[in-house]
């Protein structure tokens, strides 16, 4: 466990050039409500997991029937373009269109379910060790499905030089130098979530634990909670300790690349963040926390046995807030009231 405290908090960008999370919730949910129906996932009140006051959690496991609070992303980017075209979209309105991305879970699904809503097409990369069951699941959702690379990194580079090679749309969940526009929207669309947490919190969170890989997710909710409740609950921003790349970045005051092995904490297992989530958290993050692969998966059983069962990248937020080491690190005591995110249905 390392926990980094935040200098940058309430001040300006840290990166310059690249822009902070959106925090324009009606224009997310005046489209999903016009063309990309997303039924109200709950908020869930778990006792027993850990010695605090209140422990809620939203379950996103249901969203949308793809299992992950990123069917509001990519799938939202797809059809804020569709939107674009016609009043009504409908499954013709982007044909001929393709999109393209690189995934090692749910992005993906997203990609391929917003494509196949609006008629497009979608090609997904994935790494040779990705499970063959995750790309039977895209080829459900109508996905072309290419294995490229070793690893995540490889597989997004060969994604990103098909979009050159052949005009297609390049839809990634993280933000780089010169790419900001459509990652941009994809958090955007992450405010659905985020908005329907707010309201049904009985009380303002004194505590925000929101688990992160490229921060996209993490950035949205910050931003949105800062809006909401202002100064109030205390945000932490949870991470692998082999793929601390937004602690990292803080601590460097800069973005920079974490290396390191392997995580369980698979879609968390990222080595550099993006930008605009960086931004985002940066201003509104209070602390950033590391955990250990032993710590989160030591959780797991417990949360299963809850009604919560999730991965090990679902669990992390919860699995930092039943330790006991974290809670007295962070000074979340018996009074606290902890929000957390449970991000994906288990494997």
């Amino acid at each position: 466990m390392k926990i980094s405290s935040n200098p940058y908090r309430g001040g300006p960008k840290l990166i310059d050039c690249a822009p902070c999370p959106s925090i324009n919730v009606a224009r997310a949910s005046e489209l999903m409500a016009r063309c990309l129906p997303s039924d109200e996932t709950p908020l869930v009140q778990v006792d027993g997991l850990a010695e605090v006051a209140d422990l809620w959690v939203k379950d996103e496991r249901g969203r949308m029937g793809l299992g992950s609070f990123k069917a509001l992303g990519a799938a939202y980017v797809i059809a804020r373009h569709a939107a674009d075209l016609a009043v009504a979209p409908n499954d013709t309105t982007l044909s001929g269109r393709t999109y393209v991305t690189a995934s090692a879970g749910n992005h993906g699904l997203s990609v391929a379910a917003g494509s196949k809503k609006f008629g497009a097409k979608a090609v997904v990369y994935i790494a040779e060790s990705v499970p063959e069951s995750f790309a039977d699941r895209l080829r459900a959702q109508c996905a072309e499905v290419v294995r490229s690379g070793a690893d995540y990194a490889a597989s997004m580079d060969a994604a990103s030089q098909a979009g050159q090679e052949n005009g297609w749309t390049l839809l990634s969940d993280s933000s780089w130098d010169g790419y900001y526009e459509l990652p941009h929207t994809l958090m955007e669309g992450y405010l659905k979530m985020a908005a329907e947490a707010a309201e049904q919190c009985p009380e303002t969170p004194t505590h925000i634990m929101l688990q992160a890989g490229v921060g996209g997710m993490a950035g949205a909710v910050a931003a949105y909670a800062r809006k909401v409740w202002g100064d109030e609950p205390q945000i932490i921003v949870v991470e692998p300790d082999s793929a601390p790349a937004l602690q990292a970045s803080i601590d460097a005051g800069a973005c920079v690349f974490a290396d390191g092995p392997d995580s369980i904490m698979g879609r968390l297992d990222c080595k550099e963040p993006s930008l605009i989530a960086l931004n985002g958290l940066a201003r509104d993050a209070d602390r950033f926390l590391t955990l250990r692969d032993d710590e989160v998966a030591r959780a797991l059983p417990a949360m299963a046995n809850a009604g919560i069962a999730t991965t090990a990248s679902g669990a992390a937020g919860v699995a930092a807030v039943m330790n006991a080491d974290v809670r007295s690190a962070l000074g979340i005591g018996p009074d606290a009231r902890v929000l957390c995110i449970l991000s994906e249905v288990p494997e």
